[in-house]
């Protein structure tokens, strides 16, 4: 057989490799998602909410972490994560990430104790994410007053509270216009908010990419910290300030890591 069947060859079985561990992959999480799911129904109206709260983010925390390393060993990604190692333990403040993807959440919680996280309505009404995300006391963003309340109160329980500026994935080449509530929080916790900066080289799970669409893999994930920020003053001007220098700050920082790269 000559050098160039046997590529082709080696070729075909790298690509019906990564077919199968992508979509076993799939299977594993949905079957996992689906095995909490009364659990998780039956510990929320048992337990009281810190109970719950408790049990609900230490069950985020050590599933996604042994997903992520069924993923690694799949050879389906590669993660670099170590940085947010450095976040266990600290004094609450707000973690506050660029969004490319969907799994970005889970990249932070998964290594973060005590995460509380930002969800948006369909997630806590999915009936694969919402259950185990309402036992952990996520908090839902329906609501701008109820959302600046909860996420006060979090911090001033002394839980990291992660929340995306953007508000949403990020459709444009850098970093979407941030949101204003991420400055609200800030002011009115007197947390400082910690930027993380994710990296990815694929779109897969990024705004409009369908979760069966099978992108090239590996798929590399790196989250690092960038720059802390003070939280600010309460007055229009100084949250209007703050916006514009978290503003800038992802745009040079992201534009800095892409030519790097």
């Amino acid at each position: 057989m000559s050098d160039a069947h046997r590529k082709i060859g080696g070729a075909d079985l790298e690509s019906v490799w990564q077919c199968v561990a992508f979509y076993f992959a799939l299977v594993v999480l949905a079957l996992v998602c689906l095995a909490w799911f009364p659990f998780a129904l039956i510990l929320r109206c048992v337990l009281s909410v810190d109970a719950g709260r408790r049990v609900g983010r230490t069950a985020v925390q050590r599933v996604w972490h042994m997903y992520f390393a069924l993923l690694r060993t799949l050879g389906a990604c590669r993660f670099d994560l170590a940085e947010l190692d450095a976040l266990a333990g600290e004094s609450a403040m707000i973690l506050a990430p660029n969004h490319p993807c969907l799994l970005d959440a889970l990249l932070i919680a998964s290594r973060v104790p005590d995460t509380c996280c930002v969800m948006k309505g369909d997630v806590a009404g999915n009936v694969f994410l919402g259950p185990g995300a309402l036992l952990a006391g996520y908090i839902v963003n329906d609501s701008p007053v109820g959302l600046i309340r909860a996420a006060v109160a979090e911090l001033q329980r002394g839980s990291p509270l992660l929340l995306f500026p953007e508000g949403t994935r990020t459709e444009s080449a850098s970093v979407n216009p941030l949101k204003g509530g991420i400055a609200l929080i800030a002011a009115r916790a007197q947390a400082p908010v910690q930027t993380l900066i994710i990296e990815t080289d694929s779109g897969f799970l990024g705004k409009g990419w369908q979760i069966f669409r099978k992108p090239a893999l590996p798929i590399t994930y790196r989250v690092t910290l960038g720059r802390r920020f003070a939280p600010p003053g309460r007055d229009h001007a100084a949250l209007q300030a703050f916006i514009g220098e978290l503003q800038r700050f992802y745009a040079g920082e992201l534009d800095t890591h892409r030519r790097r790269d």
